[in-house]
């Protein structure tokens, strides 16, 4: 990728063929994504519409390219073309024509012009082991690159499991000691994990939106994790959990439940402990997510889930709700049955205290106040 001059987004859409309206739908999107009042709509696509585009690199570690995959098949116009087109992206290198030393002088000179201007995106683990040998580009370890270039950006952005805490590259044994961005160069500034496998690109982009628009991250939780992606739990926006409380479970792959979409929890769904938002924003335009789809949440956004979530197909431990071994039928009579025994006990009640009340003594309704002092004359 060569350096491309400084034009403003609109100019830079038209280019490419984007219309407005998909440009303010695109901004309508992330709006949504960020859970922003509707009026926020005007000040994002104003706040896009006057930005020259700001320099963007995104580096590559270990790992398996699926983020940056993500990134670019996404929708129509895809949520990739209006990010390629939202800055200036001059280092990629699954995507970037140049190669060898012209792509590496390339990163050199955004290092040299735009130092502490520019926004850095990390795909990828990062190995310690013997000096981070175990991962070298252009002669330079990841871990001396991750350390130079992130140091001096702006903005850092860890996408996907392993850049935030090493993924599937740091489970055990981890013989390469790999690990997250965060922890390779601790103390950077301006960091947000978007932890999944892979990252969902709607967040990703609603992110640098969020950075333009506001010039600032949005709200982080204790993992440096964007509230408006990991904020919720997903079992509590699962489309399948009114199955779940109804106790109507998929108990084997492809019987009656599974075909009927019941409740995917004794499959080993990790969703009652998982948070992000995949049911709301899911993937492909927003057409489906893995558990709509027929597979249980495998817990790709939280920490470490390689080792803390598997396996994979085995259920957690109960949790609240009617529980995973009632059925259907049986909830119907025992709330039946919890009504009954409640109406019982009060008139039990009831028959007691008007047994035990002295037979002169009047009903607490019928006595007289005693407010206003003693006796009267």
């Amino acid at each position: 990728m060569n350096a491309l001059p400084e034009i403003d987004l609109r100019s830079a859409l038209e280019a490419r063929g984007i219309s407005r309206r998909q440009f303010v739908k695109f901004c309508s999107t992330m709006v949504a994504t960020l859970a922003l009042p509707p009026r926020y709509l005007g000040a994002v696509v104003k706040a896009l519409d006057q930005r020259t585009r700001p320099v963007l690199v995104w580096l590559e570690f270990q790992d398996c390219a699926g983020n940056s995959e993500s990134m670019l098949r996404s929708g129509h116009p895809t949520v990739g073309d209006f990010v390629l087109e939202l800055f200036s992206w001059e280092y990629h290198e699954l995507l970037m024509a140049g190669a060898g030393k012209r792509a590496e002088d390339t990163l050199e000179r955004v290092l040299s012009e735009h130092k502490g201007e520019y926004i850095a995106v990390t795909e990828g683990a990062i190995p310690t082991a013997d000096g981070g040998v175990h991962c070298t580009i252009g002669g330079k370890t990841a871990l001396d690159i991750a350390q130079r270039v992130c140091s001096n950006a702006a903005v850092n952005i860890a996408v996907g499991a392993c850049a935030w805490d090493g993924g599937i590259v740091s489970a055990g044994p981890n013989p390469t000691e790999a690990v997250g961005l965060e922890k390779a160069v601790p103390g950077i500034k301006n960091l947000v994990n978007l932890g999944g496998c892979p990252h969902n690109p709607a967040n990703t982009a609603a992110v640098l939106v969020h950075y333009l628009t506001f010039h600032e991250m949005p709200a982080l939780d204790q993992y440096n994790r964007p509230l408006f992606a990991y904020g919720n739990i997903i079992h509590d926006q699962c489309e399948r959990r009114a199955h779940y409380d109804a106790g109507r479970y998929v108990e084997e792959w492809g019987d009656e439940g599974s075909r009927k979409g019941w409740c995917l929890y004794k499959m080993g769904c990790k969703g009652p402990e998982a948070t992000y938002n995949c049911p709301t924003v899911r993937w492909n335009e927003g057409t489906s997510w893995p558990v709509k789809s027929g597979h249980g949440c495998i817990a790709c956004a939280s920490p470490r889930f390689w080792d803390t979530k598997s396996p994979f197909y085995e259920r957690l431990p109960k949790v609240p709700g009617f529980g995973v071994d009632v059925k259907a039928s049986e909830i119907g009579w025992v709330a039946t049955g919890a009504v009954g025994v409640a109406m019982v006990a009060q008139v039990v009640g009831n028959i007691v205290r008007d047994n035990i009340r002295p037979k002169h003594e009047p009903a607490a309704e019928n006595k007289p106040s005693d407010a206003g002092g003693g006796p009267q004359a």
